[in-house]
């Protein structure tokens, strides 16, 4: 093209307004996708003022209302529903590339059909494939079926699909057996930022930076730090993030007698805070039971802590964990959990700067995503 392309990404999640990998992965992709084309971030409306703003290089669009993304703890169908409907709007917007996000499914039909009416590739990222068993469990047999329905059709919408880990890319394309071109580019980390960053003053024996949500199973560390009190191991814990799981937390902690031992931070949102708070911690511990990539774990690696994470099988961040030296793989119960914290608290921190991280700057996976447009 002679002039600089224009690539639209889709997403109801942004940064800083919302906090979690995805939205670190489209903040950090679109800063470098903008050195080469015009980028335009179609949303909901999470600022104050004008629906239609620009923010240095990228200009970001509200197309929904504001609407929460969970009723208790499930994901809200209205909101997926609602935005899905929004991104209609899109059709009459100057792009040459669809760049969409997966989740939560729904808005990937009419975007089909946005793309198709323009006769402009669909790109989707995919961060997990949930699966009809995963399905079941979330929504129950009936309403599971027609999730998984969903998902199954949806994975046949896009032109390409870009896999947030080599696993979900062999899982996408177990699901369609070779008819989609699958791209991998991982989610990366400003891997300088989080060398260069100084621990934070209060310290902690061990941090999570996580999502307050049932499946991330902090439930389960409380049960693990319990144990330890038991044992009279004093362990101290720093639990970064919110949730809808919140408020069951912080009863649970009670509960347990950890009121003194645990301390929720849940308006923590710049990325320069939460490396030095990690660096503030002796452990890292990542107990969920479901992730696609596990961009926190990335960053504790990368902050140099050890981190301890679960074998559950829709755990993908135990890849990562598994690479470095430091980390520590265990089986997804509070024993087991609290066992591999004493092991790694008693180790503490071993190994030299591991030098596959540099695969996952954010330089390179931008390069790769940038590949994708041109097929």
């Amino acid at each position: 093209m002679s002039r600089r392309p224009v690539i639209a990404i889709v997403t109801d999640a942004i940064h800083p307004y919302n906090f979690g990998g995805r939205e670190i992965r489209y903040h950090e992709l679109a800063k470098h996708i903008a050195e080469r084309a015009e980028v335009h971030v179609f949303t909901m409306r999470w600022w104050d003022g004008p629906r239609v703003y620009t923010e240095g290089p990228i200009t970001f669009h509200a197309i929904s209302p504001l609407m929460p993304f969970y009723r208790g703890p499930r994901r809200s169908i209205r909101q997926a529903l609602v935005f899905a409907l929004a991104t209609l709007r899109i059709v009459g917007k100057r792009f040459d590339v669809l760049k969409v996000d997966h989740m939560p499914h729904l808005q990937l039909f009419p975007l089909w059909l946005v793309a198709s009416l323009r006769r402009k590739p669909l790109i989707a990222t995919w961060h997990e494939v949930w699966g009809p068993e995963y399905w079941r469990d979330y929504l129950g047999p009936k309403a599971g079926r027609v999730g998984w329905w969903v998902e199954w059709l949806s994975m046949r919408l896009p032109d390409h699909i870009i896999a947030a880990s080599e696993e979900t890319a062999d899982r996408v394309r177990s699901m369609l057996g070779g008819r989609t071109d699958v791209t991998v580019a991982p989610n990366g980390i400003d891997l300088k930022a989080a060398r260069n960053a100084p621990p934070a003053e209060d310290r902690t024996d061990v941090v999570v930076v996580s999502r307050l949500m049932q499946h991330k199973r902090l439930d389960m560390l409380l049960e693990s730090i319990a144990l330890l009190h038991e044992k009279d191991i004093p362990v101290t814990c720093r639990i970064i993030g919110d949730g809808p799981e919140r408020d069951a937390l912080h009863e649970q902690a009670d509960q347990l007698g950890l009121g003194d031992a645990v301390d929720f931070q849940h308006d923590v949102t710049d990325q320069h805070a939460v490396y030095s708070m990690i660096k503030a911690a002796q452990v890292f511990a990542f107990p969920s039971m479901r992730e696609g990539f596990g961009i926190a774990a990335l960053e504790a690696i990368a902050c140099g802590v050890p981190v301890v994470t679960t074998s559950a099988p829709d755990n993908l961040a135990q890849h990562l964990v598994a690479r470095s030296q430091d980390g520590v793989v265990c089986e997804p119960t509070p024993e087991a959990f609290s066992a591999a914290l004493h092991d790694a608290l008693t180790r503490g921190r071993n190994s030299p700067e591991e030098d596959w991280l540099g695969e996952y700057a954010w330089e390179e996976i931008a390069e790769q995503v940038i590949g994708t447009f041109h097929r």
